[in-house]
C-alpha cells in the first residue's frame, strides 16, 4: 500500500545559484531528482559490483539515521545528512515534509532489509558512488511501507543519506 513519498529533491524550486560550479551543479539538479527517483522506483542506476564494505557501512548508516527519524529527531537526520540533500531542502521544510510522510503512520514497528546496492550516480560532478538501501517496514496504524535510503559517501569516506523516499 503506498502511503506516500518523500522526496528531498522535490520539495522546492532549485535555488538561483551565483557560483559557475554551482551552477552547473544546479543545471544537474532535475537529472539528480529524476535519477534517485528512478533509483527508488524501479532499481535503475549503473551497478559498481559487489562492494561489500561500502554496503556495510552505508547500510550502518542509514539505520542510524532511521532511528534518528524514528525518534521524531527531524532536525537531527537533517544536521547528519549528506551535504546535498542539506543544500536542497532546509531545516524547516525537512522537518515538515518528514512529519507529513511519517506522522501518519505512527512509530515504526520493524524493519527489513530488502536489498542494498552500490551504484554509479550521473555523470559529472554528482556522479558517486552511492548506495541505495531499502527496508520493508511495518509501522503502528498497520501500515506497511518500502523505505527507500540512498547513502552517498562523503570526502572524509564516511556515508550520509542524500534521499529518502517512502511508499
Amino acid at each position: 500500500m503506498a502511503v506516500g513519498a518523500l522526496s528531498t529533491l522535490a520539495l522546492r524550486p532549485a535555488r538561483a545559484k551565483t557560483d559557475v560550479r554551482e551552477g552547473r551543479a544546479e543545471a544537474r539538479r532535475p537529472e539528480l531528482a529524476a535519477w534517485l527517483s528512478a533509483l527508488s522506483f524501479a532499481g535503475l542506476g549503473r551497478p559498481l559490483g559487489a562492494h561489500p564494505d561500502w554496503e556495510r557501512e552505508a547500510g550502518d548508516a542509514a539505520r542510524s539515521w532511521l532511528r534518528l527519524v524514528d525518534d521524531g529527531r527531524q532536525r537531527a537526520s537533517w544536521t547528519s545528512a549528506a551535504p546535498l540533500l542539506r543544500q536542497e531542502v532546509g531545516p524547516a521544510e525537512w522537518d515538515a515534509a518528514l512529519r507529513a510522510a511519517r506522522a501518519p503512520l505512527g512509530r515504526c514497528f520493524w524493519r527489513k532489509l530488502q536489498s542494498c546496492a552500490a551504484v554509479e550516480g550521473p555523470t559529472g560532478d554528482l556522479r558517486g558512488p552511492y548506495v541505495v538501501i531499502r527496508f520493508e517496514s511495518v509501522f503502528e496504524r498497520g501500515s506497511r511501507a518500502i523505505e527507500t535510503v540512498t547513502a552517498m559517501r562523503g570526502p572524509d569516506g564516511g556515508w550520509r543519506v542524500a534521499a529518502y523516499f517512502i511508499g
